[in-house]
């Protein structure tokens, strides 16, 4: 049927049918017919020829009797896919790129601090693509981590400073909203609540204590005092012109 209303020879018809199945465009309703195309050319039954004999001894290698090709339907929902794909795509870079200012070093499990619905497949593509343009770096940068790690260059070179810096004690507290609340995510432990009411209270990058709602727990074995720790947290909370009344 098609060669009879295309008019082309059977060999044209053969060879547009096999560039139409490789590039998805066509497909047979049978195996037979991917089986049929994988035969050489000068080995297999030419169209038109085999009609007198029976299937049995032509159906093997034969497009003729392979079955039914119909058109994959698929080109205008794949220009509205492609459509809707390039902002998508954008977006997810300028969102990965976000994390690496936020961060300086992203990695799989930082998303379960995240609330966009951007899975790590995206962001990787998007990271690897940077890598390979020498924008940011792929390693294994911080320990403890599985999976892969990208970080900018700058981030790598303040990872090296503070790993030879010594340890100064301070006591730093932030709120629990801040993107570096990463307590139950990178450090053992229950993960304490992204709300502006709860602080965290860091000493030497780790995290010692935190204020969820009116109490303060402990977050590890640590050697600052209850006293200290208390003051730096409800403190932390004043308004700075009340903050020397407090005691």
């Amino acid at each position: 049927e098609v060669v009879r209303q295309t008019d082309l020879l059977p060999s044209q018809v053969e060879e547009a049918l096999s560039e139409l199945a490789a590039l998805g465009f066509v497909t047979c309703d049978s195996f037979d017919g991917l089986r049929a195309l994988l035969v050489p050319s000068n080995k297999r039954p030419t169209l038109g020829r085999n009609q007198g004999k029976r299937r049995r001894k032509t159906g093997l290698a034969s497009i003729e009797f392979a079955g039914r090709w119909s058109l994959i339907r698929k080109q205008v929902s794949e220009e509205s896919n492609g459509a809707q794909t390039a902002p998508r795509d954008a977006a997810v870079e300028k969102f990965a790129r976000v994390l690496l200012r936020r961060y300086g070093v992203v990695f799989r499990k930082l998303l379960e601090r995240e609330s966009l619905a951007v899975t790590w497949y995206e962001l990787g593509r998007i990271y690897r693509r940077l890598e390979a343009r020498g924008e940011i770096r792929g390693g294994y940068f911080i320990a403890g981590v599985s999976g892969e790690q990208f970080a900018l260059p700058e981030a790598i070179g303040l990872l090296r400073s503070i790993r030879k810096t010594g340890a100064s004690y301070e006591l730093i507290t932030l709120s629990a909203a801040d993107p570096l609340n990463l307590q139950g995510i990178l450090t053992p432990g229950a993960r304490i609540a992204a709300f502006t009411t709860n602080r965290v209270l860091f000493c030497n990058g780790l995290p010692v204590g935190a204020l969820e709602g009116r109490e303060i727990r402990r977050l590890s074995e640590n050697s600052v005092a209850d006293s200290d720790m208390e003051a730096t947290l409800r403190v932390g909370k004043l308004r700075p012109s009340l903050r020397p009344y407090y005691k």
